[in-house]
């Protein structure tokens, strides 16, 4: 099978479970108590706007004809008016979601790659006292809950030592004079993103130092390693062909760490009063904002099959021992 035709057909694979899930939502928010129509207004709409919105999305026809409107209007941004903030969903929710990738990729990427270089030192130092009891740290990070951790970094960082402002994006000055992606170059967005985007690296590290610690353990015996050993390569090029060889299952992990920060990332932003998708998500569950929850769900969906898309195909550059069958 060649590279081209297995890329293809993950394509495809990939495109069609993001137009199942999207079906799985459609038909989940429809089965809800009430009139789908009420869930897109506010409450106390006018008869006439809720006749208005059952016209524009097809709801006073046949539910295969609300179906094809509804994916129509997604596959064109139309995912409706947010109730809370009366604004269409698609700018709502860019915006937050702005602000969280800007925060969360950015940490969990970090996160990941300190955690696997500290993970590969532990495993290829079998034995030693760093490898028995250097993971103890990173175990009990990870199990530590994400608020506790954002709270412990504000008191340390901010109340205690006020080294930090304790939340929010940025001052109130820079916020009511710069707007947009300008926002992002100033000294108080960057003063301001410090404790949160620690807090995040600090968390998330568990995943990769403990996944890399163990494979790197079971890459270093195989024949290449040994192999290399007796070739007499250095050290540290040994190192860097077994973390080569022993990151595809840290790479496995990233798309659903990714996805799943985004949990944390709920408590995480309302510590630090982050304007963010974890925020939002929060306040519209509260708001029983249902146009914004069900596209966050469909983004949240799609970000994780298209992260274990590109996943399958770093694995096959990654490592020239795999084969497409």
């Amino acid at each position: 099978m060649s590279k081209l035709y297995y890329y293809g057909r993950r394509i495809l694979v990939a495109i069609v479970l993001i137009f199942a899930i999207a079906t799985f939502l459609f038909f989940a928010f429809r089965a809800m108590p009430g009139s789908y129509a009420t869930l897109l207004l506010q409450q106390g709409a006018s008869p006439q706007k809720v006749a208005q919105v059952k016209h524009a999305w097809g709801l006073d026809k046949p539910l295969y004809i609300q179906y094809l409107t509804w994916m129509g209007n997604m596959l064109t941004g139309h995912a409706g008016t947010s109730r809370q903030f009366n604004k269409p969903v698609v700018q709502v929710v860019g915006t937050a979601m702005r602000n969280s990738a800007i925060l969360a990729l950015p940490g969990v990427l970090t996160a990941f790659v300190v955690g696997s270089l500290y993970g590969a030192l532990m495993g290829n130092n079998p034995d030693s006292k760093f490898e028995r009891y250097g993971i103890i740290i990173p175990n009990l990070v990870g199990t530590t809950p994400d608020f506790f951790i954002a709270i412990l970094v504000l008191f340390v960082f901010s109340m205690s030592l006020n080294l930090f402002p304790s939340g929010s994006m940025t001052s109130i000055g820079v916020a009511t004079s710069v707007s947009g992606w300008a926002i992002f170059l100033t000294g108080s967005f960057w003063y301001h993103y410090t404790l949160p985007f620690l807090t995040i690296v600090v968390k998330y590290m568990y995943y990769p130092a403990t996944v890399m610690r163990g494979s790197v353990v079971e890459v270093r015996n195989q024949e290449f390693a040994t192999y290399q050993r007796l070739l007499g390569l250095g050290k540290w090029t040994r190192f860097r062909n077994i973390m080569k060889h022993a990151s595809l299952p840290v790479i496995t992990v990233l798309p659903a760490v990714t996805a799943t920060s985004i949990s944390g990332l709920v408590l995480i932003e309302i510590v630090f009063n982050w304007p963010g998708v974890g925020q939002l998500l929060f306040n519209s569950v509260i708001a029983r904002d249902t146009p914004v929850i069900q596209f966050m769900f469909l983004l949240i969906a799609t970000w994780i099959v298209l992260g274990n898309l590109v996943v399958d195909i770093l694995y096959t550059i990654i490592d020239p021992r795999i084969t497409i069958d």
